[in-house]
């Protein structure tokens, strides 16, 4: 795939992210940097801690340079609580908050050996189907053995240094909310819901420094517990000449060991991050606002990474909120969020890219599980068909190009893809019944008929999803076997006129377009009126309560899918047999 020349904000980043990286190292591998803590569900909010350095590195890579995306998995964070709404989880997994998310088990009923290692698939299967390319990295893996050993005890002899600098955050707080905002906040309803990356780059809880006695001072490490497993410990002694560290935990236990060989414990997340930001020669990594706030752990870290480790704080920018419709704000230890997982059931991959391309990380932005996904897809159709015929913005075309499709080629697409609401409607006609989908999908367009179910795959598929995952059960439409007979009986001469106007012209008219135009047309008609008479007030009226009829004779509600796609659902004797042929 060619490279995209125009300047939108994936191109200005891949600008600054070759030139800094020039800067510090001539010829090197570009390195990009996210990181996601496995506590829970990996959230969409979580997504764009990934899906911006990954934009980032694919414009690097599509010209033609070397290019890294590290994705640390924060899997040697403490479990801190339970999650909610978690199939195969209760209360007794309150037994293991303190321990390693690597330590602890995963839901009844995993094929996986370990909590963390059940939320990673879900996730790393998710970023295949988007295309997104990274160097996957386990903090337990790199902890436990020993790849951290140095940069640990380097921590722990400038440990002072460390504290001196942490000192000058501790008491800054950010400014109060005002109380409008606060209120305004409390009232917000729950279908403008927001999704921070509350666990985006690991644990942004997490205090700056571990637990000591008194007299011992800082101490920027803290160990798991050899008996119970957990981080429940404090730090009494160390010795810098012998490496020598001693704890008690909250269990009991008691234990000295020589950190030069321990490997059971890590650097507290404030010195953590930029110590591997050191490690890794990261030049871009962006941040959520839990991490951008002051004294935050960002903020901190580029302060920590050259004194200490000697390396430099990456570029790289803030990102908003990701907003779900219909959702409460949550966190990923938290249950109930959509995952990229979820997401991905009800729409195709170049959708959901196109969401997080098309808007600068700063902007928030929402992914609509209800009714707003129909016209998020009409949007993009829509953008299709101007980057066809040329009339598309070089902004939009560039968020297209991200969208569709990486240096390594373009996703999987569906072949013949049909309007989403349309295919929404027919799955909601027919329950999926694949014999009726095909008989109605290929009266669409009797030009341009669909040979076979296939063609309209995978997008066909997420429309079924969708249909019977997020449509409440009572707004699911269900035609009349029989006619309504008493209704039929007592219509007026103008009802009756336009039902034989209706039923004269299908014929003429059996395909998505022509009933399109046929059923407009009938009350234009029904008023003495040309098909194509410019719309009045009063025309718009009628309109309205002829498809009301229709709607009350087909389904026994005053709405349903647009009638057109209603109209072939139901097939012409049906239709026939409903409205009193």
């Amino acid at each position: 795939m060619a490279a995209s020349t125009e300047a939108d904000w994936v191109s200005r980043f891949a600008d600054d992210v070759i030139a800094e990286s020039e800067r510090r190292a001539p010829g090197k591998t570009v390195v990009v940097a996210s990181g996601l803590s496995p506590s829970g569900p990996i959230h969409l909010g979580n997504l764009r801690e990934v899906m911006t350095p990954h934009l980032v590195a694919d414009e690097i890579r599509r010209r033609g340079r070397e290019v890294r995306h590290v994705l640390s998995w924060d899997d040697y964070d403490r479990y801190r609580k339970v999650p909610q709404g978690i199939p195969g989880v209760d209360a007794s997994w309150a037994e293991h908050i303190g321990k390693p998310l690597t330590s602890v088990p995963a839901p009844a009923g995993s094929a996986y050996p370990n909590w963390a290692e059940h939320f990673k698939a879900a996730m790393t299967a998710a970023l295949a189907e988007l295309g997104v390319e990274f160097d996957g990295i386990s903090q337990t893996a790199q902890y436990t053995s020993g790849v951290y050993r140095e940069q640990v005890l380097h921590a722990m002899r400038h440990r002072a240094e460390i504290d001196a600098i942490l000192a000058q955050y501790r008491t800054k707080k950010g400014p109060a909310k005002p109380a409008a905002k606060q209120q305004q906040k409390q009232q917000k309803p729950v279908d403008e819901a927001e999704l921070a990356a509350e666990e985006g780059s690991g644990a942004a809880e997490e205090d700056d420094g571990g637990s000591t006695a008194a007299g011992v001072g800082y101490v920027p490490y803290k160990p798991y517990c050899g008996e119970c497993g957990k981080d429940l410990t404090t730090v009494t002694a160390y010795d810098d000449e012998t490496t020598e560290l001693s704890y008690t935990c909250a269990c009991g236990h008691q234990e000295t060991v020589r950190l030069s060989e321990f490997d059971r414990g890590k650097l507290v997340w404030k010195v953590d991050w930029p110590m591997r930001w050191a490690f890794e020669g990261v030049v871009f990594e962006p941040s959520g606002v839990d991490h951008s706030s002051p004294g935050s752990s960002f903020q901190v870290g580029g302060q920590i990474v050259g004194p200490i480790f000697g390396g430099e704080q990456p570029i790289g920018p803030m990102y908003a909120f990701v907003g779900i419709t219909g959702m409460a704000k949550m966190s990923s230890s938290k249950g109930g969020v959509p995952t990229p997982g979820d997401a991905l059931q009800i729409m195709e991959p170049q959708l959901l890219r196109w969401l997080y391309a098309r808007r600068r990380p700063n902007q928030s932005f929402k992914i609509a599980f209800d009714q707003e996904i129909q016209r998020l897809y009409d949007e993009w159709d829509a953008l299709n068909r101007k980057v066809e015929d040329g009339t598309a913005l070089p902004a939009d075309i560039a968020a297209f190009n991200r969208a569709v499709g990486t240096a390594a080629g373009e996703l999987a697409r569906t072949p013949h893809p049909l309007p989403y609401r349309t295919l929404a409607s027919v799955a909601d006609i027919t329950a999926g019944a694949e014999e009726q989908t095909l008989r109605i999908l290929s009266e669409l367009d009797p030009e341009h008929p669909l040979g076979s179910l296939d063609e309209a795959r995978p997008r066909l598929d997420r429309a079924v999803n969708w249909t019977t995952t997020h449509v409440a059960a009572e707004q699911r439409t269900v035609v009349r076997s029989e006619p309504d007979r008493e209704r039929l009986a007592g219509l007026g001469d103008a009802d009756r006129e336009g039902l034989k106007l209706l039923l004269e012209g299908l014929d003429s008219h059996w395909s998505l377009d022509g009933l399109t135009t046929l059923v407009y047309a009938v009350p234009k008609l029904r008023a003495g009126l040309e098909p194509d008479a410019k719309p009045t007030p009063e025309l718009k009226t009628a309109q309205r309560e002829f498809f009301v009829l229709l709607y009350e004779l087909l389904v026994g509600r005053d709405t349903g899918p647009r009638l057109p796609t209603l109209l072939l659902a139901v097939g012409q004797d049906r239709v026939r047999a409903l409205l009193g042929a």
